[in-house]
């Protein structure tokens, strides 16, 4: 494990050897050389203390050296609960290989017995850059049938080689599949996969072996060996040959010399399969000597010194307090959190502000906001501001999420604001909590928890692969930039409305979940689903899921409405669709495309 320490205080602290860096007392390093009893030691005490751990402040990474974790006799089987990182540290997946499992099951919620398990609030953990050789000895005869991935949203599985039983994306095991309510995979080569109970699913630059199942909106892009969509909605699968803006997730490795570093993916055009296949992921190496390593015990002062100085910032797991905004100035910058690192608005700032300049990468980094509004929680480019930046080489931002209330009090205008154009969104759940143990009603919740929106799109040709935005006041998302593409978009509407008036746009019963501005000319949406549950009051309608300006270039393919139990959605888009309401009870609306053809 490492143990040498750097000093952070200040600009002129000395580096250590770049083979011996200490990158904060919340990661945990592994080698192939220790006992896998002790490892398996670790990670089940780490499991033990976050399975319930939902609202809590604790954040950890645990990364593997290349090597092989685990035998035939004795597996190593991890699982992983909230806040939790499992990541290998090979250049390719298949440098770190685990003869076991890596695994999250059903949440049981009441009392630890079985009467109460769901895979619905199984949020915010990350599995990448590792195969898994399943292995289920000493497991049951339920449990050694597959790998079992039960989760719901903020939660990625990135860079990964599955082999030795299939995935199964539901818990099927404890008390009956239950739903869940995810998720997201890319860059990685699965076995078969069992969608089962999941609601919804975005599968993005793979391969898979087979693919059973869909509930409501199952959607693949760039995916080999995906499911055809002919037949939609029965089964709800939207497929892409291709994936029109793509650009892998950053990821900490160490070479052949035991130094690290953090390899830096190339944007991609109309991209397909896995990025690993034919050698090392296409892109640049950029030391770890290049980084500022902070820990929430650094100031944004000191953060912010070290980025003007032209290096780049690795945030290590914990919460981080941000009375004034970090700021990205320079083009390239890498800012890349290990372990669901967080940083909290405080006094109303804006805790990450990126500049209109070409190919900053954000990625792993979560964004809570504080009890002091704010203006947005991450805003990439300035208001009005120069906008024109490289469509060859995109800002990016990589599971990147936002919550809004949950732990604490929570307000800001706006969670996710972009300014600039040619920006990538891979990967975001921007949530308003619709729970949380800030001692809250829920009629109280809509008067504390405050936010307009979930993401405004200011810039033109913004894409987003992955856009999972929940619970807001007005409308969730709003485009108002030309040239957009989204592909897969999951959308809860606020579950707390008081009344119909508190939930009116001027005239207009409600606020559509995913709005175009009514000057756009050009976007493209493929694979959208608008939920309601007004459980505050079930009278309350929504006239639409989606609002849009009727012209030939914005076209929408396979959106649905689904009502999940109080509320109504009158219609799906424009008026068109019949009623998602308690008459059709978890059976969606559909539209398969808008305009029609």
């Amino acid at each position: 494990m490492l143990t040498t320490a750097i000093t952070t205080a200040g600009a002129a602290a000395a580096a250590p050897p770049p083979s011996s860096w200490d990158l904060g007392s919340n990661v945990t390093v592994f080698d192939p050389s220790m006992p896998v009893s002790s490892i398996q030691a670790t990670l089940d005490a780490a499991n033990a203390a976050q399975v319930d751990n939902e609202m809590g402040t604790a954040r950890h990474a645990y990364l593997f050296k290349p090597g092989t974790y685990g035998t035939a006799q004795q597996p190593l089987q991890i699982k992983v609960g909230y806040y939790t990182e499992i990541s290998g540290l090979g250049a390719s997946p298949t440098d770190v290989v685990i003869n076991g499992k890596v695994e999250v099951y059903n949440r049981c919620l009441e009392n630890g017995g079985t009467s109460n398990c769901l895979a619905l609030v199984n949020f915010w953990r990350t599995l990448s850059n590792l195969s898994i050789n399943v292995n289920s000895a000493g497991q049951d005869g339920c449990r050694g049938s597959a790998d079992f991935w039960a989760v719901s949203q903020a939660v990625s599985m990135r860079r990964l080689n599955i082999t030795g039983a299939n995935l199964s994306l539901m818990d099927y095991c404890t008390d009956g599949p239950q739903y869940a309510s995810g998720g997201f995979i890319a860059d990685s080569k699965l076995p078969f996969v069992i969608s089962g109970s999941q609601q919804q699913w975005l599968t993005r630059n793979s391969e898979v072996a087979g693919w059973s199942n869909g509930v409501w909106n199952q959607v693949f892009s760039g995916v080999v060996g995906a499911p055809s969509e002919a037949g939609f909605p029965d089964p709800p699968y939207t497929t892409l040959d291709t994936t029109p803006v793509s650009r892998e997730k950053p990821y900490l490795f160490v070479d052949a010399q035991g130094k690290y570093n953090v390899r830096v993916p190339s944007a991609q055009k109309n991209s397909r399969g896995v990025s690993w296949a034919n050698g090392m992921t296409p892109g640049r190496t950029v030391p770890l000597t290049d980084f500022f390593v902070a820990t929430p015990a650094d100031s944004v002062q000191v953060i912010n010194n070290q980025l003007a100085r032209g290096l780049n910032l690795l945030l290590t797991p914990g919460m981080y307090d941000i009375a004034r905004s970090i700021e990205v100035k320079r083009a390239d910058t890498v800012v890349l959190g290990l372990g669901h690192a967080t940083l909290t608005s405080v006094n109303g700032a804006v805790p990450l502000d990126v500049a209109d300049v070409s190919g900053v990468v954000v990625a792993g980094v979560s964004f809570d906001a504080g009890l002091t509004n704010s203006p947005a929680l991450l805003r990439v480019g300035k208001p009005h501001g120069n906008r024109q930046t490289s469509a060859g080489n995109p800002t990016t931002l990589s599971d990147v999420y936002f919550r809004v209330g949950g732990p604490h009090v929570g307000k800001t205008d706006v969670a996710l604001e972009i300014n600039s154009d040619n920006v990538l969104i891979d990967h975001t759940w921007v949530w308003r909590a619709d729970h949380g143990v800030e001692g809250l009603t829920d009629t109280q919740r809509w008067k504390t928890n405050t936010s307009r929106n979930g993401v405004v799109v200011n810039g033109d040709n913004v894409t987003a692969t992955g856009l999972f935005v929940e619970h807001f006041q007005q409308h969730n998302v709003v485009w108002n930039g030309n040239g957009g593409t989204t592909v897969f978009f999951q959308n809860e509407l606020a579950y707390d409305p008081p009344t119909q008036a508190d939930w009116m746009n001027g005239n207009i019963k409600g606020w559509a979940a995913y709005k175009i501005a009514g000057n756009v000319k050009s976007h493209h949406l493929y694979g959208g689903g608008a939920y309601v549950f007004n459980q505050n009051n079930p009278s309350i309608h929504t006239e639409n899921g989606f609002e849009v300006p009727q012209t030939p270039g914005v076209q929408l393919h396979h959106i649905m409405t689904v009502n999940l139990s109080a509320g109504t959605i009158d219609h799906v888009v424009n008026g068109v669709g019949g009623p998602a309401d308690t008459t059709r009870i978890g059976s969606p609306v559909f539209v398969n495309d808008y305009p029609t053809p």
